[in-house]
């Protein structure tokens, strides 16, 4: 999207947060423009800032809890067989953006799937960014806003977190060529680095412990996953009064080997660490 186009659209939205205009009148058509934006990939609720961080627009995040407020429930179909009462319709336009959608899997409009990316049968809410070639597995969940980059593999049963509120807040960010496992949990604004491998049933919370133990000692950080690093569930203790138990966390034991060939480098790492997926 032109940068005016974007700035324009923001100062309608902003105008709208204040209560300057009725979203349900003709001011809300600005709404309708940014929710079409992001379903087209044209607008992002955050993105790279080009120096290795994400920026966050917390004015798209408006705009999409100002859409629910333009809208009203009312009955979708897909075919026959399914039905919903909701206020945000269906995605529409895989066969336009190069995606794939596996029955039953559906994602909200609002949502972006680029070219390559297949959606079994899972779910994709408003605002979340699917870059291309990623795979969405069966009952894989990925929350409002999050940004998932290309080459992804979310397997079966991830839940990637959603956050619209505050709008501010960082979304879940699950960087290019990355590994998820199944049963993975990634919440809170968590930040997974490129070609990280996670193995399964590992759970990411923004307090959760990532101890990093590739070096003579641990070392502890929180809210994100190093680039490249196999990580698997592991536990910390912690004292309490009823006496010290084990809290979990993840563990960082090694790192994806670097390859021209990242399916062959990832197949490699799992065999080397032994990591469940």
């Amino acid at each position: 999207m032109e940068e005016h186009t974007a700035l324009r659209l923001r100062q309608a939205i902003d105008r709208l947060v204040k209560g300057e205009g009725d979203v349900r009148g003709e001011a809300g058509v600005a709404v309708d423009a940014v929710i079409a934006a992001l379903d087209e990939g044209q607008l992002r609720a955050a993105e790279p800032d080009g120096a290795g961080g994400w920026r966050v627009h917390a004015w798209v995040k408006q705009a999409i809890l100002l859409y629910f407020r333009r809208r009203d429930v009312e009955w979708m179909t897909a075919g026959e067989a399914l039905a919903f009462y909701d206020k945000l319709p269906l995605k529409r336009n895989y066969d336009r953006t190069g995606a794939r959608c596996v029955p039953p899997g559906v994602a909200r409009y609002g949502s972006y799937l680029g070219r390559g990316v297949i959606l079994m049968p899972g779910y994709v809410n408003v605002g979340a960014y699917i870059d291309d070639e990623t795979m969405i597995d069966t009952w894989a969940t990925v929350g409002s806003c999050a940004q998932i980059g290309k080459g992804v593999h979310l397997s079966g049963g991830v839940g990637i977190g959603g956050v619209l509120e505050p709008p501010q807040a960082t979304p879940v960010i699950v960087e290019d060529g990355a590994f998820v496992g199944s049963r993975c949990i990634v919440v809170e604004g968590v930040r997974i680095g490129r070609e990280a491998v996670l193995g399964a049933g590992v759970v990411l919370t923004g307090s959760t412990a990532v101890v990093d133990v590739r070096g003579e000692t641990p070392a502890i950080s929180k809210g994100s996953v190093p680039e490249r690093a196999v990580v698997i569930p592991g536990t910390v203790p912690k004292r309490f009064p009823a006496g010290e138990f084990g809290t979990p966390c993840a563990l960082v034991i090694g790192t994806r080997t670097a390859s021209t060939d990242r399916k062959v480098s990832l197949e490699k790492t799992l065999r080397e660490y032994d990591v469940a997926v």
